[in-house]
């Protein structure tokens, strides 16, 4: 595989990543405010996560790293323990339907 198609394949996994994130942010906020409110660290920290992975795209546009390994391992370090502390309200408000 040619460096700039692996580059191109990995932006558009965090591309990915990043659409999921978001559409769990727009989930979140149609939360009643109480609820939200809980929240507030977990979306503060899923807002930092896509500015990671904006960070990580740009570099792959600009500089086309080979290796990323420990950016990947980073961003899914991160997604699971977000992961870990939405499942506490997912399931019972029922955000991902």
């Amino acid at each position: 595989m040619k460096v700039q198609d692996y580059c191109k394949s990995v932006s558009s996994e965090l591309n990915g990543w990043k659409a999921k994130m978001y559409d769990v942010v727009r989930k979140l906020d149609k939360m009643p405010t109480g609820e939200k409110e809980k929240l507030v660290p977990t979306v503060n920290e899923l807002h930092m996560i896509i500015e990671g992975i904006n960070d990580r795209i740009y570099n792959l546009e600009k500089s086309c790293p080979t290796e990323w390994k420990s950016d990947e391992e980073e961003i899914s370090s991160r997604m699971k323990d977000v992961e870990t502390k939405m499942k506490g309200v997912w399931d019972p408000l029922q955000i991902g339907k």
